[in-house]
């Protein structure tokens, strides 16, 4: 399997979901070229998933896999109240996997950015002890539009979409519904655009469990936030699951009270979950008391 042939079955999987009205050139040249369109600005993130971190191979499929890399970028571009516009993908694997491995991947992935109308515009290939991958994801949103963390204000109002806990608890049990959605997580781009409409205050995606995340959000803001002893919990999951577990994908939203936000986005549920407050930037608590930012952190 050599690096030029890889190239040329990636073109023609990409090809099928390439928007030309925007890419003036892609797969095959140094860089990508994107025209993007006037009075809009460009949103850019980029994810890591590494085997043994994120994943094993034997009990991921290559599509699941591939899925998930772009999953985890797609999320944050949601968070961002974006409209997806193309990744770069850049993967390194051992020499064990053959062009069927390389090929389920990209099929799992590109099934995906299918969905989401995200053009798959090049990257990088390499070998490598395990596996290893980066996508970086560009999005676009009205100039000025962007939903950040920096936003929320004491009094404003704190929710969460759907369901928390069940990627822990799929991840703990490898059965049913719950191991589906640890393996192919849903990135809530629709719902992400939704809030941007509705002005949401400040916005994240919850990837490393609500206590840490909400920390986070509240560092950025410079307030704290009360959260009021109730959470969504997903079927068969625990609270510690739900405050801890991380890899839900759901997004994490704070409005003023003024800002009516409806019972669901579309089809997915929304849970007002808490209040911000004053106090010192990124302490929460859970129903009086304090709640630890733990969750999933790769430097502890």
């Amino acid at each position: 399997m050599r690096e030029i042939a890889v190239v040329d079955r990636i073109r023609k999987l990409a090809a099928q979901t390439a928007d030309t009205r925007r890419l003036i050139r892609g797969i095959g040249d140094d860089c990508a070229i994107l025209r993007p369109r006037p009075k809009h600005d460009l949103v850019f993130t980029t994810d890591f998933v590494l085997e043994r971190k994120h994943f094993e191979l034997n009990s991921h499929t290559p599509a699941d896999i591939g899925h998930k890399a772009l999953a985890r970028s797609l999320s944050d571009l949601a968070a961002m109240g974006s409209e997806p516009l193309f990744c770069l993908v850049s993967l390194a694997i051992p020499a064990s996997l053959g062009e069927r491995w390389v090929d389920g991947f990209y099929r799992g992935l590109l099934r995906l950015a299918s969905q989401y109308r995200i053009t798959l515009a090049g990257g990088d290939l390499a070998r490598f002890d395990h596996v290893i991958v980066d996508v970086m994801c560009c999005g676009e949103v009205p100039r000025g539009k962007a939903l950040e963390r920096s936003g929320a204000r004491p009094g404003h109002l704190i929710y969460v979409t759907g369901e928390l806990g069940g990627s822990a608890r799929g991840l703990s049990t490898r059965k049913g519904m719950a191991w589906k959605r640890h393996l192919r997580p849903e990135p809530r781009i629709a719902a992400g655009l939704l809030l941007r409409g509705l002005r949401a205050s400040s916005c994240m995606d919850l990837s490393d469990g609500l206590a840490l995340d909400l920390h986070r959000l509240c560092r950025e803001s410079g307030v704290s936030a009360k959260l009021s002893g109730t959470v969504p919990i997903a079927r068969g999951a625990s609270l510690e699951n739900a405050l801890y577990g991380g890899e839900d994908y759901e997004l994490l939203f704070t409005a003023p009270p003024k800002v009516k936000i409806p019972g669901h986005l579309g089809t997915l549920p929304v849970t007002e979950i808490g209040e911000i407050a004053t106090g010192r930037p990124g302490r929460v608590t859970w129903a009086g008391d304090v709640l630890q930012p733990k969750g999933f952190d790769h430097f502890t």
